[in-house]
């Protein structure tokens, strides 16, 4: 299998790591978490003026530069690296995937603000009962006259403190958790009813719990057919795993660089801890699990054109790699590290924070085992 890139994504990677080299230390990312807004809007802007990365994987016919999903990974990869917190993978890859799936009459205009920096959007879609289940819907839309009304409350929405539109799952019609009944909406964040607490997440994050109370809405926010959306939400959610998918191998690329470097300076009985053969094994094991994990994502980029099904395995599949590397490697890492190595002031404890977050999004190990297993199933059947 060919893994290899353009010279257009080659080009692309290097601007994004030169840039967050130059900008994005872990210093200046640690004030920024600390801050009162949680991120820099300054950087957000440059990402849209400076680098044009935001148009990335929009058609040129749009603005965008003609990309996909494999210019999101290469994007994604190095903010791994740099544990970028602007909601690239809400706007971008969430945002973008839904405005060009969904075809709504305000997707090239919102599209162009994307672009240009000028709108962020985050992914209402996750409900306290709802565990992973992308159906299990208790927010409802009533039609009313030519528009909806929106009641509900959706949980853990990521980046919606900074977001100026919400794209909401919302039960049109069905059960609880019926495949049929589930529609998707844009929302503006200003909208009369709808509220957010807001809070940071251990990741240095920040999100909120939203909650619609009788927020109107006109026809044109329906994106997709009404009551039959669930298949491209799990299209845009699989592109969106993907994509974390990408950002987990820069952070595990960090914490095994990281802890190697670290090795080769801590001595005891007088010599490097790196020297140490059972270390050496370990850092091995570490190394292993991280290029198994980029294979992964990697494959499960080139799936994403592929049928629902195939692509969907691929998906799991990368997940499941990405979860048990998360865990061996951030884990490893902080113990080679010993108990300084989940201080604030070392960059190691906050990108084993990151990769420990990254488990469980969008569906832990043992949900995407469940899922390729149910999927492999029904293939065969």
């Amino acid at each position: 299998m060919d893994f290899s890139f353009t010279e257009e994504q080659t080009l692309l990677r290097d601007t994004v790591a030169s840039y967050l080299a130059d900008h994005y230390d872990f210093e200046k990312r640690r004030q920024a978490v600390k801050s009162a807004a949680g991120w820099r809007p300054q950087v957000w802007k440059a990402f849209a003026e400076e680098l044009g990365i935001l148009g990335a994987a929009f058609s040129e016919e749009l603005g965008g530069l003609g990309g996909g999903p494999t210019e999101n990974m290469v994007i994604m990869e190095e903010m791994g690296k740099a544990l970028v917190v602007e909601p690239y993978l809400g706007t971008a890859v969430i945002g973008g995937g839904f405005l060009k799936r969904g075809a709504p009459a305000f997707a090239a205009d919102l599209t162009g603000k994307i672009i240009g920096g000028e709108a962020t959007i985050a992914f209402a879609y996750a409900e306290p009962q709802g565990r992973y289940n992308l159906a299990d819907l208790k927010t409802t839309a009533r039609k009313d006259g030519a528009g909806y009304v929106l009641n509900g409350a959706k949980a853990v929405v990521i980046g919606a403190p900074w977001a100026t539109h919400l794209i909401v799952t919302a039960r049109t019609g069905g059960g609880q958790r019926d495949e049929g009944g589930v529609s998707v909406f844009l929302v503006e964040k200003s909208a009369k009813g709808v509220s957010t607490r807001d809070y940071p997440t251990v990741d240095g994050q920040r999100a909120s719990e939203v909650t619609f109370e009788n927020v109107s809405v006109g026809a044109d926010a329906l994106i997709g057919p009404e009551g039959g959306a669930l298949p491209l939400v799990e299209t845009v959610v699989d592109e969106a795993i993907a994509a974390t998918c990408a950002e987990a191998c820069g952070v595990l690329r960090r914490l095994h660089e990281g802890t190697l470097d670290y090795t080769k300076q801590r001595k005891q009985f007088g010599q490097p801890i790196a020297q140490f053969q059972v270390l050496q094994h370990r850092m091995v094991d570490m190394f292993i699990n991280v290029e198994q994990a980029v294979s992964m994502t990697y494959m499960a980029h080139i799936k994403i054109a592929e049928p629902a099904g195939e692509r969907a395995k691929a998906v799991s599949a990368a997940k499941v790699q990405i979860g048990r590397a998360c865990k061996f490697v951030g884990q490893n890492a902080i113990q080679l590290h010993g108990g300084m190595g989940m201080t604030d002031e070392m960059a190691i404890g906050h990108y084993f924070k990151r990769a420990t977050m990254i488990e469980s999004q969008f569906g832990s190990v043992d949900h995407h085992l469940r899922r390729y297993e149910r999927l492999s199933f029904d293939k065969a059947a």
